[in-house]
């Protein structure tokens, strides 16, 4: 209210601050593939962050990194803070900065012929996932964290060690830093040093990781993945998978191609009703497809032979063939199912 003898405040409306960044949940799903190699791995990283250490996956693309870090992060039961590292971030992307400001004026008519006017700026500030991690006891992932520049990291380095965030914009609204709860875990993961679009990292970073490289999945463990995230039969899942792998083993590109080619193929194939076999049109096409970098090149061999991708499709395919042709095959007696024997 204003009126004779009382001062009038008026507030300017702030502008529009970021919208906050809350934690999000995290449990595994209904097809997350938990295999004795995965199991092992989960394990490990979990032990290390019990011990009050941040895990880092490091690895090839392809390799379920993310994934990955998110289920442990699950096994931990607290919030998740997720965080995917760029090349444009700043220190104040992980842990805040002044978004917008507030303005208020003061009028004083307390003398009807005398009017004093007082007007007041400040700005608003805001925290951003770190801090709020850091606070509330989360669980960071900082997905492709490398992708980062290294100098937008270096808030981590006293969260990792001293577990204390130093934030030296902040003073004016507190005392410029905030102990790190005794919850907080950080979880990182990163393709390797080589990709386009990866920036090095800081050694004073690495030294406060415990890594864990984390290269492809054996066989069983790619053959059930493929199965569960498309939903194709596991003979077919098994001959994708053996496509894949013998491809990543004639080394075509450095890094050959990942189980995503093999859960893309699969995909596919289930969608548009076709099988994987030689001689499924759909099928071929669709290998030729994702797999398409590698089909325009060869590999010679001592015989001087080409190996295409289609090649790899038929020896796989055959061979498959010829093992469930040589598997005893099943009989039925009395209501039980039984194996014939040889």
């Amino acid at each position: 209210m204003a009126g004779k003898g009382i001062a009038a405040t008026r507030a300017a409306a702030p502008a529009a601050l970021p919208a906050p960044h809350p934690s999000i949940g995290v449990e595994a799903g209904t097809q997350f593939v938990e295999t004795p190699q995965v199991r092992a791995i989960a394990q490990r990283a979990l032990g290390y962050l019990r011990a009050g250490y941040p895990v880092h996956f490091s690895g090839p693309a392809g390799t379920g990194k993310t994934t990955l870090a998110l289920h442990v992060a699950a096994l931990r039961g607290r919030p998740v803070a997720l965080m995917h590292g760029d090349d444009e971030f700043g220190s104040s992307d992980l842990v805040g900065g002044d978004f917008g400001y507030k303005k208020s004026r003061v009028v004083d008519n307390f003398i009807h012929s005398v009017v004093k006017t007082e007007e007041n700026m400040s700005t608003l500030w805001a925290d951003n996932r770190l801090t709020v991690a850091c606070r509330n006891g989360d669980t960071l992932v900082y997905d492709e964290f490398t992708r980062s520049r290294a100098e937008a990291n270096n808030a981590l380095l006293s969260v990792l060690e001293e577990r204390i965030l130093s934030i030296p914009k902040r003073r004016p609204h507190g005392d410029g830093f905030i102990e790190v709860h005794p919850e907080f875990r950080a979880i990182l993961t990163s393709n390797p040093e080589e990709y386009a679009g990866v920036h090095r990292t800081q050694d004073a970073l690495n030294d406060r990781l415990i890594t864990i490289q984390v290269d492809h999945f054996d066989r069983e463990t790619e053959v059930r993945i493929t199965e569960t995230k498309s939903g194709i039969p596991l003979g077919e899942a098994e001959l994708i998978v053996d496509i894949v792998r013998e491809l990543r083993t004639l080394g075509l590109t450095k890094q050959g191609p990942s189980l995503r080619a093999c859960i893309m193929i699969a995909r596919v194939t289930v969608q548009e009703k076709a099988h994987a076999r030689a001689g499924d049109s759909v099928f071929g096409d669709v290998c030729r497809d994702v797999l398409g970098s590698l089909s325009a090149k060869v590999v010679r061999d001592g015989n001087g032979t080409r190996t295409t991708v289609d090649d790899v499709v038929a020896r796989n395919s055959k061979r498959l063939r010829a093992e469930s042709k040589s598997r005893p095959a099943p009989v039925v007696g009395r209501g039980v199912a039984e194996e014939a024997t040889p």
